[in-house]
């Protein structure tokens, strides 16, 4: 990975604007339609492999693990992967229904915390400052979208503790989706040539 040593900042950045406004949550769009943006454009895994802020962090704390585990073969070449796209897909599926219905009036604002979807943490999410112009269904999907970064960056931070430093990423649904579609890409153009 190049340009790795100073992006972690920018995951650091993101969950501590969290902290000052809970809309800054948004940011997070950015972080899952960038490497699309670039894969489409490069046939490359370009954010994976240079611009990936969250991948900076996992080896920049990796490096505090001397004894790490064996990474799993399920990791690698098993199921785990698309284990992990599932959740982001059914996360993102509920993220959708849930900010439509509470745009609609038919559900309140989920205006905490939760781990994989359903846990909610036990305290309060402190605000430095509240907006208290935006839409009940902005703030709702701004909760979501935190409380499903935080999931999965914890994940990817337990994982560089237990494994090699980068092992989330080769479980990272967006890492998933570019292998698919670079593997389609070279699929496509083999059946031109042939």
């Amino acid at each position: 990975m190049k340009n790795h040593k100073l992006l972690f900042t920018f995951t650091i950045f993101y969950f501590l604007m969290g902290l000052i406004n809970i809309h800054f949550a948004l940011l997070g769009i950015v972080c899952m339609t960038l490497p699309i943006i670039l894969l489409f454009k490069n046939r490359k895994k370009t954010w994976c492999q240079n611009y990936c802020p969250r991948a900076s962090l996992y080896k920049t704390v990796g490096k505090y693990n001397r004894h790490s585990c064996k990474t799993p073969i399920f990791f690698i070449k098993g199921n785990m992967k698309w284990i992990i796209l599932l959740y982001f897909v059914i996360s993102l599926t509920f993220i959708s229904i849930s900010t439509l219905r509470v745009a609609l009036g038919s559900k309140p604002p989920m205006e905490f915390l939760r781990y994989f979807i359903l846990l909610p943490l036990p305290f309060h999410f402190p605000q430095a400052f509240d907006i208290t112009f935006a839409s009940s269904w902005l703030t709702h999907l701004s909760y979501r979208f935190y409380s499903m970064m935080m999931t999965t960056t914890t994940l990817g931070l337990i994982m560089a503790l237990l494994y090699k430093p980068r092992t989330w990423c080769t479980v990272c649904p967006i890492n998933t989706m570019s292998d698919v579609y670079l593997k389609t890409c070279r699929h496509e153009t083999n059946k031109i040539r042939n």
